[in-house]
């Protein structure tokens, strides 16, 4: 019994040292990249590999963001309208709709859309580029791998990631607007009053802050995982596979931190308070 509880605990061990060992090789693997990032723009400067990854990313993802943020609006819509129109405050959902699109729903939808439709491809093209040891030519040629293939994508992420949430947004609010107001016939008016009223620049700059971290976390998982993957076909499956999956908990895990931290900062400099659904 007790040699059984000691190879317990020693399994549980060195289940702890391999994740914690995976962690600083993501770390130094992220700490590698953002050097580049920040003190190697000389020996980077390449916008040619970069403008590519803005279309792929950016571009060639933006109608199936807007076509999600869009019915997710109107599904808002629907759902909600019942229960304030119960109460006669239906006009009021211009405010809840856009503040919740804005700093939630939308900055969340374009992220876990774009780590669907990119993160995946991102760490599959690499995962097959170090599988087929392109990797590894690259090196030899004297080229840094993560300056070369890494720093473009996570600058395009960066980058992409919080314009095609203003796009999700937009379309969010819009959707939200179609159904309450040529749905059922709230006043418009009223309905962009409260919306308003409701949304202020720091709410803007809340879903774009996000966007932008959503943007850092799957370049750097993508890429990491493409880096990283297991040798033949099946190794570049899972990859791709680990990249959307640890994208999508990264994204929902940083959400609650990151609005925990935008509340509290708007909390520390203009202190509490703020448009409520009734009040």
């Amino acid at each position: 019994m007790y040699s059984l509880v000691i190879n317990r605990v020693g399994e549980v061990g060195r289940k702890v040292q391999e994740q914690l060992e995976l962690l600083g090789l993501f770390t130094r693997f992220c700490v590698s990249t953002a050097i580049w990032m920040i003190w190697g723009g000389q020996a980077f400067g390449r916008f040619r590999l970069l403008i590519p990854q803005l279309y792929y990313i950016g571009t060639k993802s933006m109608w199936v963001v807007m076509l999600v943020g869009a019915f997710v609006g109107m599904v808002f819509g629907v759902e909600a309208y019942d229960q304030f129109a119960a109460i006669g405050q239906e006009a009021r959902l211009g405010g809840i709709i856009s503040i919740s699109v804005l700093k939630q729903i939308g900055p969340v939808l374009a992220a876990v859309m774009i780590a669907g439709r990119v993160g995946g491809a991102i760490s599959a093209e690499l995962g097959t580029m170090k599988v087929t040891e392109q990797i590894d030519a690259l090196r030899v040629m004297g080229t840094d791998p993560i300056a070369y293939l890494v720093v473009p994508r996570v600058i395009a992420c960066l980058i992409m990631v919080p314009v095609l949430t203003v796009f999700s947004d937009l379309l969010g609010v819009l959707g939200g607007w179609f159904v309450i107001v040529r749905g059922y016939g709230v006043d418009n008016g009223e309905y962009w009053a409260f919306s308003k009223s409701f949304v202020g620049p720091w709410d803007i700059f809340t879903g774009l802050g996000k966007g932008f971290f959503f943007g850092g976390a799957i370049g750097m998982i993508s890429c990491y995982k493409g880096f990283n993957c297991g040798a033949g076909a099946s190794g570049v499956g899972r990859a791709a596979t680990d990249a959307f999956v640890t994208s999508f908990i990264a994204i929902i895990i940083s959400n609650f931190f990151l609005a925990t931290f935008f509340k509290n900062i708007y909390s520390l400099i203009w202190g509490s308070g703020g448009p409520t659904a009734f009040g």
